[in-house]
């Protein structure tokens, strides 16, 4: 792990929430470290690595139940400040004598809650907080030594204390943006309550990693899967740094990359960083497998199975490699540990490789969190032009041109999303938007050019906004951009005559069309 010393460590004991990751990123957003661990293994966890406060998270199960989670009793006894989030103070009081019943009246959505009395909890607080309710059950009796702090109109335990053991308890959701407020609650408990200095910084994480990495790497040789992403393009470049010409990259250009993006990756990397570098340029053999395959799945594992051949072919020619970097972030991690079955997108992280060629993995950024990895890549002097882009799909433009993949289509599609783009950047819109993106449909539609009949092609524009890519809005573009980038796109590119706006949220839809 690369985090600071065992005493400046958060734990926060995952109940099954789907919004734990959201405690992480705040806490971490304060400037201070943190982990997420499954409440199940959170006892050998603590007594490995004993942290200085701990989160309770909140869960799906009732509390007084039989068999239900519950936290182990080290996270008590270690004598830490414990906070406890809505399954995670129900929890609390079910564990230390208090009751909690099913069966009262439900609390979900927004709620005001009355601040009865001083908590360094809610310091700077008004007497009157917005927060997010979400549960079934219901609190009816505190364990002895705490107080009431705060309640709400269908809850009179909505806030509890022992300041003598430093334990809260809240019933809302202090950590997503329904509670306005709930930042700084978060930070007076890990700042205020708990001593965190809040120095958790992504230059100390640099300093770190590069020390680890040194210390994992030796005199080995390493190689890094290049897809041209942020993700494997930051964890290129900070192994570079601690290692050197230890270091070689693959990038295996499919043919299925956004326009001209082939040629910027090899110049930012080949000639900005002196990192080697090996460009396969294996589009014939992508675009060749393709030829005939028109189900998504089998456009996925068809280019995931082409990749990894490639890759494991050029990959070795590199004589005395023993490691392979992947770019695995945070919330896979969180994912895995939490015994939840986990599918990486076809080659994406070149899933696979490592039992394949026997290798052992170097995963620099599995301790971050995606927003985290764009500010170590500004760290890293990467161009925040690049590290900001928009998320791009493993299988590339093979997901984005519904039905067989050719050649054709997929140069038509690279001019029409290029387009796309730029007018989104020329309106200052690119940064408001999570991502966005044009598709080639596999319709053809009727049209007038210069007086003649035109039998061609549809595109449709998607842009959306999100927080995680889990749920996603369709962007509200102001029509003036909107209507240029269509006439430029059916004017400049041939074989489109028809431009549409998939105004579809996720859920129902998908934010990517396959």
């Amino acid at each position: 792990m690369t985090a600071p010393a065992e005493h400046e460590r958060l734990l926060i004991i995952d109940f099954g929430s789907q919004v734990t990751q959201l405690i992480a990123r705040r806490v971490r957003e304060s400037g201070v470290y943190c982990e997420v661990i499954p409440y199940d293994k959170s006892g050998a966890h603590i007594a490995a690595h004993p942290p200085k406060a701990i989160i309770f998270s909140g869960g799906p199960e009732s509390a007084h139940e039989e068999g239900s989670p519950r936290a182990p009793q080290a996270a008590f006894d270690l004598g830490v400040p414990i906070l406890g989030i809505c399954y995670g103070e129900m929890t609390i009081c079910q564990q230390l004598g208090g009751r909690v019943e099913s069966g009262h009246h439900r609390e979900f959505g927004r709620a005001e809650i009355d601040i009865e009395r001083d908590c360094p909890l809610f310091a700077g607080l008004s007497a009157r907080e917005t927060v997010w309710m979400s549960h079934g059950d219901k609190i009816t009796a505190i364990p002895e030594g705490f107080e009431v702090v705060a309640n709400s109109a269908n809850s009179p335990f909505a806030a509890i204390a022992n300041e003598t053991r430093r334990i809260y308890g809240v019933q809302f959701h202090a950590e997503v943006a329904h509670t306005p407020n709930g930042a700084t609650m978060l930070r007076n408990f890990t700042h205020g309550i708990a001593g965190f200095k809040g120095d958790w910084t992504m230059a100390n994480f640099r300093k770190e990693m590069v020390a680890k990495i040194r210390e994992q790497v030796g005199e080995g040789r390493v190689i890094c899967g290049l897809s041209g992403g942020v993700d494997s393009s930051v964890a290129a470049v900070l192994i570079h740094e601690a290692i050197g010409e230890q270091l070689t990259c693959v990038f295996v250009d499919t043919g299925l990359l956004r326009l001209n993006e082939a040629d910027q990756v090899v110049t930012l990397f080949r000639n900005h960083y002196n990192i080697p570098l090996i460009h396969v340029d294996a589009a014939k053999e992508f675009l060749g497998a393709l030829k005939g395959v028109s189900d998504p799945e089998t456009k996925r594992k068809t280019i995931g199975r082409v990749f990894i051949e490639t890759f494991d072919r050029e990959a070795n020619k590199i004589h005395g490699a023993s490691f392979l970097a992947q770019g695995t972030l945070y919330p896979d991690v969180i994912e895995s540990i939490g015994g939840k079955s986990h599918v990486i997108k076809s080659h994406h992280n070149v899933g696979g490789l490592p039992e394949r060629m026997k290798l052992k993995l170097v995963e620099p950024l599995r301790d971050l969190f995606k927003d985290e990895v764009r500010a170590l890549g500004v760290e890293l002097g990467l161009p925040p032009a690049f590290v900001g882009r928009h998320p791009f799909p493993g299988p590339g433009l093979g997901i984005r041109i519904p039905g067989e993949v050719t050649p054709e289509k997929v140069a038509t599609l690279q001019k029409a999303d290029a387009i796309y783009l730029e007018e989104i950047r020329a309106a200052g819109l690119y940064d408001q938007i999570w991502q966005a993106f044009a598709v080639l449909l596999p319709v053809r539609t009727v049209g007038v050019m210069g007086d003649g009949r035109t039998y061609d092609e549809v595109c449709a524009l998607r842009a959306v906004t999100s927080t995680d890519g889990m749920t996603a809005d369709f962007y509200e573009f102001p029509w003036a951009v909107l209507g240029k980038a269509a006439t430029r796109i059916i004017n400049e590119v041939r074989g489109i005559n028809r431009v549409v706006y998939d105004v579809t949220s996720k859920p129902p839809g998908t934010i990517e069309w396959e």
